[in-house]
Formats: C-alpha cells, sequence, structure tokens
C-alpha cells in the first residue's frame, strides 16, 4: 500500500506532502487544476520516463519520494533480495530530475537504474488511464492473471518445474553431444597424450622428490671431487708424507744432538698424522664415490616430466589428474553411443513430463477462462458495456515457442459491438469505454494480481447518473481489498470515496502552484455540490450531494 507520497517542484506544484491509507481515496478539481501532475509526480517514482519539463520553473530540480509498506511476501521484496538492497518495513522510491531531463533513481537511499525502479513500481502500483492502460492491456500478464484467478497456481508451478527440468535434461544431451564430436575431433591426439603420460607414469608429488635428489645428487659430487683434490694435493710432487721422512733422514745423520731432538719428535707427528689423513680421505672416496648415472636418471627425468607439463600447460603435479582427464574423454568416446541415448532418453522423458503437465493446466485454463469470461460479463451491463463481449482466447502453441508458462497463449479479447470480431482490449474501445472495461476486470481479478494500489484516472469519462453510480459502486468494492486512488469528475463517484481531495490551482506573487487540500465533511458536501451544479453552487446541489454522500455505507 501506498502510504506516503512527496513531491517537490514539479511543474506548478512546489511542496507537496500526503499521507494515503486504505480504501477509495477521491481526487477532484476542476480541469487544468493539476490533478493529472500529481498522477505524473507517481509516476515518475514508480519509473517512468523523465522529461525536463516536468521541473518547476525557477528549480534546479524536481524530486518525488513514494513510501510503500508491502506485505512481507510481497513480489516487490523478492526483487530487493535479487539486487542485494536493504528490506526494510516501508519501501521508498525516489527519483530526481535534473533540467536537462536526466534523472537518478533510489530505492531505500540506495542508487540503482530506472529500469529496476521500473520494475518494482510496476509490482507495486497499476494506473489505468483513458489513455494509458498498462497492466491488463499487457498480454504478457494474461496467462499469470487466468491461473491466479482460476486457483492454479499449484499447475503452474508445475509446468514452470516441468519445463526447467526439460530443459536441463536437453542441455546435458547437447553437451554430451558436443563432448562426444570434440573428442572424436581430437582423438588421435588424445590417444597420443594418454600414451605417452602412461609411459611417464607421472606422480603428484614426483617433481619435488626428484628436485631434492637432484640437488643431493650434485651435492655428493661436489664433495667427492673435493677429497680428491685434497688427496691429490698430499701427494703432488713427492708427497707430504715423502718430504717428511726426507726431511727426518737429514737430521738423524747428526747422531745425539739434543738440540735437534725435538724437531725429528715433531716430524714424526706429522708423519704420523698425514698417514692418518690419507687412510681416512682414501676412506671417504671409497665411501662416497659418486654414482654418475643416478644425478643424470634424476635430471632425465625431472626434464622430461616439466617437458611435458610445459606441453599441456599444467604444472608437473597436475598431470596425473591430466591423465585422468584425458582417460575420461577416451571413455567418452567409447561410451558416447551408450550416453548419449540415456541422455536422448531422459530428455523425451522430460518432455513428455512437460507435456502431461501443460495439458492438464490447459484443461483447468479452458475452465477457468469460461469461469472468468462469465464474471466479466456480470459487471459490463451496469457499466453501461452491455454490448460487449468479453472473451478469453487460448491458443495451442506449436513445440518449439512452449515456454514456463504451458503450451498455449492466453490473451484477453473483447467485441464491443454484435458482429465484431473480438480484438485485444487496447485496440477495439474508445478511452471512456477502455477504463470501463479495466475497471470490470479488475473487479473480478482483484486478488489475481500482487500490485497493492490501483489508480484510475477519469474512468468515469463520458458518463453519468446510473452508470456512474455502478462505477464508484465497483471502485468501493475494489477498495475492500486494495488500495484505490480515482481521479474523478463524477460526483457519483466521489460520493463513494473513505476520503476526498480536492486539487486547486492558485497565483500568489506572479507564480502559480498547484495545491490539494484533504476535505472535511463540510467541505466534501461542497465539492460535491459543485460537481452537480457547476460554478453557482445552489441548495438544491447541496442536498443532492447530502443524499449522495448520505448513501454511502
Amino acid at each position: 500500500m501506498l502510504v506516503a507520497l512527496s513531491i517537490r517542484d514539479v511543474v506548478l506544484i512546489d511542496r507537496l506532502d500526503l499521507a494515503l491509507g486504505p480504501g477509495l481515496t477521491a481526487l477532484t478539481g476542476e480541469t487544468g487544476a493539476g490533478k493529472s501532475i500529481l498522477l505524473d509526480s507517481l509516476g515518475l517514482a514508480l519509473g517512468a520516463r523523465s522529461e525536463a519539463g516536468l521541473v518547476r520553473a525557477g528549480a534546479t530540480q524536481a524530486v518525488v519520494s513514494a513510501v510503500f509498506e508491502p506485505p512481507a511476501d510481497h513480489p516487490a521484496r523478492r526483487l530487493l533480495a535479487e539486487h542485494g538492497l536493504p528490506d526494510e518495513t516501508a519501501l521508498t522510491l525516489r527519483r530526481v530530475v535534473q533540467t536537462d531531463g536526466r534523472s537518478r533513481a533510489f530505492v531505500n537511499d540506495e542508487p540503482v537504474s530506472v529500469s529496476l525502479l521500473k520494475r518494482l513500481g510496476e509490482s507495486l502500483v497499476e494506473i489505468e488511464g483513458q489513455f494509458a492502460q498498462v497492466g491488463l492491456a499487457d498480454a504478457g500478464t494474461h496467462a499469470s492473471l487466468l491461473d491466479a484467478f482460476g486457483g492454479l497456481e499449484g499447475e503452474a508451478e508445475r509446468v514452470r518445474g516441468a519445463f526447467a527440468a526439460w530443459r536441463a535434461a536437453e542441455r546435458a544431451r547437447a553437451d554430451a553431444e558436443a563432448a562426444i564430436a570434440a573428442a572424436r575431433r581430437d582423438e588421435e591426439w588424445l590417444r597420443h597424450a594418454v600414451a605417452e603420460l602412461d609411459r611417464l607414469a607421472p606422480k603428484a608429488e614426483e617433481e619435488e622428490r626428484l628436485d631434492r635428489l637432484r640437488r643431493s645428487l650434485q651435492g655428493a659430487e661436489k664433495r667427492a671431487e673435493a677429497l680428491a683434490s685434497a688427496r691429490d694435493e698430499l701427494a703432488r710432487n713427492r708427497g707430504v708424507a715423502q718430504a717428511l721422512r726426507s726431511a727426518a733422514r737429514s737430521l738423524e745423520r747428526l747422531g745425539e744432538d739434543a738440540a735437534v731432538a725435538p724437531v725429528l719428535a715433531a716430524l714424526s707427528a706429522a708423519q704420523d698424522a698425514v698417514a692418518e689423513a690419507e687412510t681416512l680421505l682414501e676412506r671417504l672416496l671409497a665411501d662416497s664415490a659418486p654414482d654418475p648415472r643416478a644425478l643424470e636418471a634424476a635430471e632425465e627425468r625431472l626434464f622430461a616430466l616439466r617437458a611435458v607439463a610445459r606441453k599441456h600447460q599444467v604444472t608437473v603435479a597436475e598431470l596425473p589428474a591430466l591423465r585422468d582427464n584425458l582417460c575420461e574423454r577416451m571413455r567418452e568416446l567409447d561410451l558416447g553411443e551408450e550416453r548419449i541415448a540415456a541422455l536422448a532418453d531422459a530428455a523425451r522423458a522430460a518432455r513428455e513430463a512437460y507435456r502431461t503437465a501443460a495439458e492438464h493446466l490447459s484443461a483447468a485454463r479452458r475452465e477457468a477462462a469460461e469461469a472468468l469470461a462469465q464474471a466479466v460479463a456480470k459487471e459490463l451491463a451496469p457499466l453501461k458495456l452491455e454490448r460487449a463481449r468479453f472473451v478469453v482466447e487460448l491458443t495451442r502453441l506449436e513445440e518449439d515457442t512452449w515456454g514456463p508458462e504451458g503450451a498455449d497463449r492466453v490473451q484477453f479479447l473483447v467485441a464491443m459491438n454484435p458482429g465484431q470480431a473480438p480484438a485485444p482490449l487496447a485496440k477495439c474501445a474508445s478511452g471512456g469505454e477502455l477504463s470501463r472495461l479495466m475497471l470490470a476486470l479488475k473487479v473480478v481479478l482483484a486478488r489475481s494480481t500482487p500490485v497493492t494500489t490501483l489508480v484510475f484516472d477519469e474512468v468515469d469519462a463520458g458518463i453519468g447518473g446510473a452508470t456512474a453510480a455502478a462505477v464508484g459502486e465497483r471502485l468501493s468494492r475494489l477498495a475492500e481489498s486494495l488500495q484505490v486512488l480515482v481521479v474523478t469528475h463524477s460526483p457519483q463517484v466521489a460520493a463513494k470515496a473513505s476520503r476526498h481531495w480536492r486539487v486547486s490551482k492558485r497565483a500568489e506573487h506572479g507564480m502559480t502552484r498547484t495545491g490539494l487540500e484533504v476535505l472535511d465533511a463540510a467541505a466534501r458536501r461542497e465539492e460535491i455540490a459543485r460537481m452537480l451544479a457547476g460554478e453557482r453552487i445552489t441548495d438544491a446541489a447541496r442536498a443532492a450531494a447530502a443524499d449522495l454522500l448520505a448513501g454511502v455505507s
């Protein structure tokens, strides 16, 4: 329900704040007072097209905010969730229009696209005017409206689910056929790649292990080279041990010489140390002699793995998974026909399930269509449309156009005169007739739409007397379940309202402004008397107005 409307600097309105409630609200006023400006302002907040001419002269921008309180399960709240917008008790739609016609849209103070604002607005409010019907005139809504009228939402949901399952089965079959076709094109390469990987037999952690082994073997080789070099240094020329022995023999020729004795002892100790070093070096060389083939084999294996990984643009660790994937593609190739046949069977079964569900829905819709046509027909005569014939047309669709809404197209048609072929709603009636036809439909379909607010713009155009009273009575019935706003020139309609606003135009300081007054009982009687009598209000008109108001239960 629309609970508040705030308008700033729109055409002749400088500042207007309206509080709204449930039931039927009538907007009256003389022609040109600005009632259409109010509707244009509301349309802006609902995502209608913006124009530079909507900004009041002298203002820098126009701003309109509409505050709604939709039920917890309303589609508007699902839209908020889908777009990650804050969902609060109150839902505020706001539009800001610049002097160049450009505009910005906001939902609960979050910037959004105008298209999203429009989607939200369409789920909340429906405006029916003489030449601007958009809700019921849109054939795309007729199937869901008929389903809601007939209580067929469960059957319709089953059809949507069956259609989704059928489409998924068809996609699975098509994907499998495409995969098999691609596998066949690559069969020779696949077999070569799998054979190469089978020969290589890569392991997930093998690269790291081989790299550690390679570094270890390279370290052992360097160690052996260092040991051999040390041994060679000891043996270079005559060798350190030989030199020490020669030096000792030279000193021993001196005989018993106390001064030389320490030198001989040192030379003897050095000979022992060198001999021990040579023994240790030989032992180490013998124990750690590197295996040149082991290093070569490790490097060959490592480089082979890395080369294959580069060729397939994966890491070495991913080679086992690559092999499994290629083998799976080979298995799909080998089992392709069998798998495709199974998927084709599943797709056929899903199609049959959808067809069965769609046929059940179509049969139920035919019954609901007859009931809807009869219900609308009862509403037409009191609205001076007794010659009109309302038809709900169900057309069987070709299979390639079946969809989630079923296998038939639902369209509301009307023939305004006997002998006339039924045609789409918006193409066969005058503005006033179409407005009243929409009212009849709305009365019957009031509980079949998520919209919580209905706006009728001069639905009573061109009628009066009993027909206008019938229009007012039906608007009042609608207002029992929906919030209804009606712009009217009919006193019979205005008298049915639970609240009454008068729109007027005034000149202040050389500027013309549109204002709105909430009428109390006395002012309301006077306004309805003006609508009955014109500019000169008589006592008889006031009495007639009182009678109209007294007749409102």
